[in-house]
């Protein structure tokens, strides 16, 4: 071979090689561009199995670092708006303020949800104030909207919840009032006495027209002073001592009705029939005096020992069971449980017993104080819209 044909056959080895790292460079790259996209599909296609379509999941965690000291602002913003079949929702903050003075904290959530299927809503607010005071803690009413052709299967869960903090901020409860009742003439001297002994009562119970040897009844007089001195006046009628048929029942409402109207008492006033431990009773009494005073322009009330061993629980009860606007109507006063007499400022919680379902507005938890001539008694606030004022 002469060489000539030797340097020939080296160049096209060479080339012949040159060729093939080329096509490897080639595969390799072909390959790696082939392994990135493989990677991405699979995460795409996991994030697609944890968030199914049509199905949005909306986590929103609010978390103050804790502060101390000095004043401190925490405001948090919380808005979500969804536009799905299907929406989970669940919004988290928690506020840490340790040893602060005049804190202020602001939390406001908003849903914007418009969704065909499910919507379920968690929002969970907690404000920890320790040591603190002057503290001022909003928590803002959640707006949640949902809409867009929603069917019948459709759920809504809303829950909120507030601790309440060291301030003292409590949970909207209604108002109890402490007052008293007597069978005596409400005069300045007793008056006074209640006060000096008692404490100032909101409200005090006067009786209808005189009951010889049991009670006075309430004077234009009684009724000027009271209201001059900024007390309302609960009316009590006793003018019976059997508390037993319909026709009875519906006779005491008419005479209660007639002096009540000679007094001036005006309508929307409570006047309660007082069925006192001893009496018989039952249930179409209650009826006959429910069906009376409705019929007027004054509102049912019973004050009685509503413990559920006595009979006028279980008659109340009974007369209740078959007729849903004397349950929803008439107004309990109860005498059970018995506490005892107390000042304002030792009454005992608002705890009485009465039947399921019943309107229960008065406790009167102390009989017969022995220093001034009363009873001691709690009332709901929303009493006050059926008493004489």
């Amino acid at each position: 071979m002469d060489l000539t044909h030797k340097v020939f056959i080296t160049i096209y080895r060479r080339r012949q090689g040159t060729l093939n790292r080329k096509q490897w460079l080639s595969y390799a790259i072909t390959a790696f561009a082939a392994a990135v996209v493989s990677i991405f599909l699979f995460s795409f296609i996991d994030s697609k199995e944890d968030h199914p379509s049509g199905e949005t999941h909306a986590n929103e965690t609010e978390e103050s670092e804790p502060a101390s000291g000095g004043e401190s602002g925490v405001i948090n913003n919380v808005e979500n708006d969804v536009n799905s079949d299907k929406a989970n929702i669940n919004n988290s903050i928690d506020n840490q303020i340790e040893n602060g003075n005049n804190n202020s904290i602001d939390n406001n959530i908003t849903n914007n949800i418009n969704v065909n299927v499910d919507v379920n809503v968690q929002n969970d607010i907690t404000n920890h104030t320790d040591g603190a005071s002057s503290n001022q803690d909003q928590n803002s009413d959640e707006s949640n909207d949902a809409g867009n052709d929603q069917n019948s299967s459709e759920e809504n869960a809303d829950q909120s919840s507030s601790d309440q903090n060291a301030s003292g901020n409590g949970n909207g409860s209604e108002e109890v009032v402490w007052g008293v009742d007597s069978a005596s003439l409400t005069t300045n001297d007793l008056l006074s006495c209640v006060r000096e002994n008692f404490g100032d009562p909101a409200i005090w119970g006067r009786y209808l027209g005189e009951k010889e040897g049991v009670s006075a009844g309430i004077t234009p007089e009684e009724i000027d002073l009271l209201h001059n001195e900024g007390i309302e006046v609960l009316i009590i009628w006793n003018h019976f001592t059997n508390a037993t048929g319909y026709e009875n029942g519906q006779n005491e409402a008419r005479q209660a009705i007639e002096e009540a109207r000679q007094l001036g008492i005006p309508e929307g006033v409570a006047i309660f029939a007082d069925i006192e431990p001893n009496y018989p009773v039952d249930s179409e009494f209650i009826r006959g005096y429910y069906d009376g005073l409705s019929e007027s322009s004054y509102v049912p009330g019973v004050y009685g020992v509503f413990d559920s061993e006595r009979a006028l629980f279980t008659e109340y009860a009974a007369a209740a069971a078959n007729n849903s606007d004397l349950q929803n109507d008439m107004i309990i006063w109860t005498a059970s449980p018995q506490e005892g007499i107390t000042t304002k400022e030792n009454a005992p919680e608002y705890n009485p017993e009465a039947p399921e379902g019943s309107q229960v507005y008065g406790w009167q938890y102390g009989l017969d104080a022995q220093t001034c001539n009363i009873d001691t008694n709690l009332f709901r606030g929303a009493l006050t819209d059926y008493l004489w004022s």
